[in-house]
This record gives C-alpha cells, sequence and structure tokens, in this order.
C-alpha cells in the first residue's frame, strides 16, 4: 500500500544456468493465429469450436473482448475453446482490453462486416516500435467504410462492405487478416496485393474457408477473397503449432549443448530459423514424415555454436520474433554477428539486459554486433516485451549462475506453461508468484 514502506510482491522466474535440457518439448498452438481466428469467429452467426489453442494470456484479453461483443466463450479442457457469435451485437470494445493489446482491434473488421458500425481504442501492445493500424484503416476504408479517428478512439460504420482492390505498401500480417476477415461476407470481389504470406495468415485464410468462405491465393503475395453471404456454424478448426515458440525451444537446447524433441511442430513454417540453426552448427533432424504437418523434431547441439550474420525481413525472411532467442545464442557463439532486424525500428532494448549478463552486444539503429564470449553470467534482468523475455529465459538456460527475470507479465503474454515445460526436460527454473490470479478464466 502507498505510504507502508513496503514493496509490492513482483512476479519472477529463477534460472539456474548451465544444465543441459534434455527430453520432449510440446509446442503449444500459435498465438498469432489463434488471435487473428477468434475475432474472425464473430463473424459465424453460431458456434465455432477452436481446438490447439494456446494457454496464454493474450488470448484471456481476447476472449474478454469477444464476450464484451455479446458473444459467449467458453473453455473445453486444456486448449479449445468454443464461440458463440449468435448474439453478438456490440459495435465497441473496452479500451482498457484494446490498449493492453494490438490485436484487440481485430475486431474492428468484423463489427463492419455483420453490424455496420465498430468504435475502438487505437491498439497497444509490446513497446517494439511504431506499428501503425494504417494499413488496416486505409483497407477498410477502400472496402466501403467510413473510418475517423477522435481522441484515440476509431470510429467506422458502413452500408455494406464492398468488395475493392487493396494494395498494402507493406506486407502486414496483421493488416492482411484483418482486411481479409472484414472481406469475406462483403458484395463482391476483393484483391490483396502485397499480402503477407506467414503461415498465420495462410491459417486464418484456411479457418475461413473452413467456415464457407471463398479465399484463393493463399501463402502468396495476392490473396483473393469472393463475399459470400454467410459462413457455416458448428464447424471444429484446429490452430497450427507456434513457430515462435518452437523457434524459442530450438535456441535454448543449443545454448545448453542439449538434446531435445520437439512435438507438434510444422518443419517447413521454422525453414529460415532452422537454416540459420544449421549454419551455426546445430543438429536439426525432422521426423514424421510430412514437413508441411505436425511432427517432431530434434534439436541437438554437442559442441560451441559459430556465429552467423542475420537480417529479419518479412516472411519468407528470417522472422523477426526470432531474433531476439537466437541474439542469445550468438552471445555464446564462437566469432561475431551483425544481426539487422528490417521489420521493426526498435526491436534491440532488450541488449542492455543481456549485457547485463557478459553479452558483448553493439547496437546502431536496426543492426547489432554480436561478438561471442564464452559464457554469460546470471544475473538479475527485466523483461521489456514478450520475445525480449523469451531471450532472457534463453541467456538465462545458458548462463553460469543464477538469474532472476522479472517482466513476467511480457512473457505470459505469448508462451504456454513455459517454466513448467523447461522443467520437464531438466531445467532448473522456478516461478514465484505471490498472489498470482489463475490464468484460466471462465467467461461470457
Amino acid at each position: 500500500m502507498p505510504g507502508s514502506g513496503q514493496e509490492e510482491p513482483v512476479e519472477q522466474i529463477i534460472v539456474r544456468g548451465g544444465r543441459p535440457l534434455r527430453g520432449a518439448i510440446r509446442v503449444s498452438g500459435s498465438k498469432n493465429s489463434s488471435l487473428a481466428i477468434l475475432p474472425a469467429c464473430l463473424l459465424v452467426r453460431g458456434k465455432t469450436i477452436l481446438r490447439n489453442v494456446p494457454d496464454i494470456r493474450d488470448i484471456r484479453t481476447m476472449t474478454e473482448v469477444l464476450c464484451h461483443t455479446g458473444a459467449r466463450v467458453r473453455f473445453l479442457g486444456e486448449d479449445a475453446i468454443e464461440v458463440d457469435a449468435t448474439e453478438f451485437s456490440r459495435a465497441t470494445a473496452p479500451e482498457e482490453l484494446v490498449r493492453r493489446m494490438r490485436a484487440s482491434f481485430y475486431v474492428v473488421g468484423p463489427m463492419l462486416a455483420r453490424l455496420g458500425s465498430a468504435r475502438v481504442a487505437q491498439p497497444g501492445g509490446c513497446d517494439i516500435g511504431a506499428r501503425p493500424v494504417d494499413f488496416h484503416i486505409k483497407g477498410l476504408q477502400t472496402l466501403g467504410a467510413e473510418v475517423r479517428t477522435e481522441g484515440g478512439i476509431v470510429i467506422a460504420r458502413t452500408d455494406g462492405l464492398r468488395g475493392a482492390h487493396i494494395y498494402l505498401d507493406f506486407p502486414s500480417a496483421g493488416a492482411t487478416t484483418h482486411l481479409m476477415t472484414a472481406a469475406v461476407l462483403g458484395i463482391g470481389v476483393t484483391t490483396i496485393e502485397n499480402a503477407a504470406s506467414e503461415p498465420e495468415v495462410a491459417d486464418v485464410a484456411y479457418f475461413l474457408n473452413h467456415v464457407g468462405a471463398r479465399i484463393s491465393g493463399v501463402g502468396t503475395s495476392t490473396i483473393t477473397i469472393h463475399g459470400v453471404s454467410e459462413l457455416r456454424t458448428g464447424t471444429e478448426y484446429s490452430i497450427i503449432p507456434d513457430r515462435m515458440e518452437a523457434g524459442t525451444f530450438a535456441c535454448a537446447a543449443a545454448i545448453t549443448r542439449g538434446d531435445v524433441v520437439l512435438e507438434n511442430v510444422v518443419v517447413n513454417h521454422l525453414s529460415p530459423v532452422l537454416a540459420k540453426l544449421s549454419e551455426m552448427g546445430v543438429h536439426c533432424v525432422p521426423s514424421g514424415g510430412d514437413p508441411d504437418r505436425p511432427g517432431q523434431l530434434r534439436v541437438s547441439a554437442p559442441e560451441r555454436t559459430r556465429s552467423v550474420d542475420v537480417m529479419a525481413l518479412p516472411h519468407p525472411g528470417f522472422p523477426t520474433d526470432m531474433q531476439q532467442p537466437l541474439v542469445a545464442l550468438l552471445a555464446v557463439s564462437e566469432g561475431a554477428a551483425m544481426v539487422t532486424d528490417r521489420v521493426f525500428e526498435s526491436r534491440f532494448r532488450y541488449v542492455t539486459e543481456l549485457d547485463r549478463m557478459g553479452a558483448d552486444i553493439q547496437v546502431e539503429g536496426r543492426t547489432a554486433v554480436v561478438r561471442g564470449v564464452e559464457r554469460l553470467t546470471g544475473a538479475n534482468v527485466a523483461a521489456t516485451d514478450l520475445r525480449a523475455g523469451a531471450a532472457l529465459i534463453v541467456a538465462a538456460l545458458g548462463a553460469h549462475g543464477e538469474s532472476i527475470i522479472t517482466g513476467v507479465e511480457h512473457i505470459d503474454r505469448g508462451y504456454t506453461h513455459l517454466v513448467g515445460k523447461l522443467q520437464g526436460a531438466g531445467a532448473h527454473i522456478n516461478r514465484m508468484d505471490p498472489e498470482r490470479p489463475a490464468l484460466r478464466l471462465m467467461t461470457g
């Protein structure tokens, strides 16, 4: 309490590093796919069941947003959610929730498609640089919506969305998936040129087609949507595995010189990451047959890894969300590496925390020069955003001594049962959660 002289309890993850990871780790469903598909369920006038949904803080936030609109959300076991959008009738979203998570803004398209109006705050999320919603707004205007911003609130209305040609100045995954959901119930044909081609974008399109949409060009730079009058209710769909979680665990296995089998991995979704890890000397051996379907991936690194240069780019380039865990691995790799992020301009703020652990990293603009050291040393560090937290976990697992990581709430946004999964692979890691509420929340 203020004035009491006592500090508020802080959630911490405590890691004693230097122990090789060994065993199996199951990868959860994709965070980014789930956060785009959940609001897309509002387009269905009835029930939809999603499976392989990750148990993370951002999912809880999104379900709260959906419930505010009048939809009913029910959790079915560990990783399944039922969304009933029969009573979807409210064209607003709580400002506090939208400010908390950028993906909350994705409800605008379904609101316009089904209700003809929307009133939603400008979104927030991780502080990794400017990520304006201009592409979203321009696309919605092209589809026939009137959109204006007043005091940080986006206000939109339409008498009916109509097919149009949309060109994205940048292949934004968020804008691509959002505009797809807006267009599926529109009149006529919509084309999105310079569209994003990430696996998560394809997953949203496959879900929409599964419930009756007509979308083609999935996985290419031009997506075509033929508007339909309604979508099917009573369907089930399974979310793809999370390639960022899989890549993070692969880096963790490598930095500890461990031997880990990752389960529920689509190998082809990890192609750029696996190419760099293999170049560094990490053994990445898939099994399970079809590389386009969930299977297993064995990751081992019996020796110190070698440095490689990396440039983060839009898909199919190296993913921006993976450069942070990889930089943690590069920090103890032999030689020097240059890492450049062409997607976001402020993704190296976490480097000062790695330097506290003994890393030798210099940042100039969008580029970091990483000179590998023999080993990192445990320290007290703070996660400033989701992927920064992943980098610190990886670094701590490979460091000598104990690390205490705060800012745990950022990590909770994107990693399902992270501590338990790492413990199952032999890591010395624990979580101190004073007065932590249960993550699972029944809503509706």
